[in-house]
């Protein structure tokens, strides 16, 4: 299972367009907002062999509520032991420098994909998730 913050719904069927063609098989579970990924994502981290992270997100249509950030989620992670490698997709460069430098004082393995340009999902995030479906592929 690869688990996702992320809030832009184009992003999330480019995202599981990939990873469909990388692996049928793997599922992908998203998050919109930080406050649910918190509250759910413990009971799922076994299952899970990639997490990937956005940073700036936006609240729902029509709604108020504050929907937090990957900081805040990347804080919440660095005080469980690493289970599973760490994408960081954000084009926020200072906070994906933060998240990066958290997830490497709890010892989390992690990756960083610069969210920019009209293909990063299909070329640069694609990449990394190869690798790491690689690495993690029965032997």
């Amino acid at each position: 299972m690869l688990l996702m913050l992320e809030d832009n719904a184009d992003r999330i069927i480019r995202f599981s367009t990939v990873l469909k063609g990388l692996n049928p098989q793997l599922h992908l579970h998203v998050w919109r907002d930080a406050w649910s990924m918190i509250r759910e994502v413990e009971s799922l981290l076994p299952l899970a062999i990639l997490i990937s992270l956005d940073h700036d997100l936006e609240p729902l249509r029509d709604s108020l509520e504050d929907p937090g950030t990957g900081w805040d989620v990347t804080k919440y992670l660095a005080t469980l032991p690493p289970i599973c490698p760490i994408l960081v997709h954000t084009s926020n460069l200072e906070r994906s420098s933060w998240m990066m430098g958290e997830f490497e004082l709890a010892g989390w393995k992690h990756y960083r994909v610069p969210a920019i340009g009209d293909d990063w999902i299909e070329q640069d995030w694609r990449r990394i998730v190869r690798r790491v479906l690689q690495k993690n592929a029965p032997k």
